[in-house]
């Protein structure tokens, strides 16, 4: 299996660099296919989410959609999927960024009760909690 780093993926996806886009692109169409899926890390689902906000100016509506999309192309296998879907499910449901909610789900399905944070936005989320000095 070939995994992608977020740089090959985001130029496919936003298409700006003509040179690396067309290299990603057939790369991505050519090498990555139903019977030899290419591999999507969390950690490259994490730093594509930051980088479609900070660098392309994405909204968090566009940038589920991109990874709900990412999630069901059969050419590419995303690292727990499940645990991937239930951080989005989370994230359009919340004002926490996408990172902090994979982590959160990934920290769950290893068996953790919550994430300890000192992030205010995501410590409103269940799968969180807030670290104070009430603690």
């Amino acid at each position: 299996m070939i995994a992608l780093d977020s740089n090959v993926l985001v130029r496919y996806l936003v298409q700006d660099d003509p040179t690396q886009a067309k290299l990603a692109t057939n790369f991505i169409e050519t090498s990555c296919t139903d019977d030899a899926p290419c591999f999507i890390g969390q950690i490259v689902l994490c730093e594509l989410a930051w980088v479609l906000e900070s660098n392309y100016g994405q909204d968090r509506q566009q940038i589920a959609h991109v990874i709900g999309e990412l999630l069901q192309v059969g050419q590419l296998e995303v690292q727990q999927p499940e645990v991937a879907w239930r951080a989005l499910s989370d994230y359009k449901k919340s004002n926490a960024d996408f990172p902090d909610h994979l982590l959160a789900r990934v920290n769950q399905s290893l068996g953790c009760d919550c994430t300890i944070t000192f992030d205010k936005k995501a410590s409103k989320q269940p799968t969180f909690k807030l670290l104070t000095s009430n603690s």
